[in-house]
């Protein structure tokens, strides 16, 4: 080797490793710099870093908090079958998980609608914890719920009058898997003030001679029932409250309806309510209150303190009437 390489190798090698250490503390430095310069500025007190905003820890929380409410949510509606499967008719079997559901619901922070173009669109239900059918979300059911609440006696057998017709009208109508609840969805439209409640049932979805059968003993038929009402929003944003027009029928692609005839049948709801003599000329009222509403989500509370949870649908469907 060279006598010159001899004498600054080592030099150039010990340039090198001072230059590499000084470089490291250095990055050492930078980091531990931003740590603290963003740790400074995620407090709770306003501060900025030039001219961008620094949003806080605490929002950061809350925001991963009903983030992780919401997950649990949509995984409860899941395992509920919407709310389904928990049905003190048959039974108190999951009894527990229904109320831990409820209490997730309840621990979301009140967030009305601020316009009534907030809820304009298409929702879909994921979960309700009403007891005997999740088509009471239909304001024609509502309706029917805040009837009995003007009767002179509101219980009959020791159950409330509402409660006690929702059972028998599940009893009678699904019974034997005669009718099965497919989608349960509504939709909103603020230039017109018009609500349109919407849930797909399916008859006769599974008939067979009981141990003999080896096949499909009745043709399943069906269709989307549709609520037509008309709605307003209170003051303060928190109250949705409809009136019942007419209720009538689409087709849902894959489901054989009772004819081309069926789909074009509107029945006069509002005005056959009326007419009805323990309505005493009343209109088919009824109202709901929301609880929480963002971009994605709707939560809404009846007049017995129980809830419909909505999100935007994954797969839209269109609605003409």
């Amino acid at each position: 080797m060279p006598s010159y390489l001899n004498r600054t190798l080592p030099l150039l090698l010990a340039c090198c490793l001072l230059a590499s250490v000084g470089s490291f503390q250095y990055s050492r430095g930078s980091f531990q710099f931003s740590r603290v310069d963003l740790a400074k500025s995620a407090t709770p007190s306003a501060t900025r870093l030039g001219s961008a905003s620094v949003i806080s820890e605490t929002s950061i929380a809350e925001n991963e908090n009903i983030g992780t409410i919401k997950y649990n949510i949509l995984q409860l509606g899941a395992a509920l079958d919407r709310g389904q499967a928990y049905n003190p008719t048959s039974g108190s079997y999951y009894s527990g998980t229904m109320a831990k559901a409820k209490a997730l619901i309840q621990s979301l922070p009140p967030a009305p609608p601020k316009a009534m173009e907030d809820l304009n669109g298409e929702w879909e239900l994921v979960l309700s914890t009403v007891p005997h059918g999740i088509f009471r979300s239909s304001p024609f059911f509502l309706a029917i719920q805040e009837a009995f609440s003007f009767a002179e006696n509101t219980t009959a057998f020791g159950e409330d009058k509402a409660n006690l017709f929702f059972k028998l009208h599940e009893l009678q109508t699904c019974s034997w898997g005669v009718s099965k609840v497919g989608r349960v969805a509504q939709r909103f439209d603020s230039e017109t003030g018009v609500m349109c409640s919407e849930f797909d049932t399916s008859i006769f979805s599974l008939t067979v001679i009981p141990i003999l059968g080896w096949f499909k003993l009745l043709p399943t038929f069906g269709g989307c029932v549709v609520t037509v009402s008309k709605y307003k929003l209170s003051d303060d944003m928190r109250n949705v409250e409809f009136t019942v027009d007419y209720t009538t029928s689409r087709p849902v692609e894959g489901l054989q309806g009772l004819g081309e005839w069926i789909w074009s049948v509107k029945v006069p709801v509002g005005f056959i309510w009326k007419l009805l003599p323990w309505n005493k000329g009343r209109e088919a009222k009824g109202s709901v209150e929301h609880v929480y509403c963002d971009p994605q989500w709707r939560v809404v509370k009846d007049k017995d303190g129980e809830y419909f949870v909505y999100t935007r649908p994954v797969v839209p469907r269109s609605l003409e009437l």
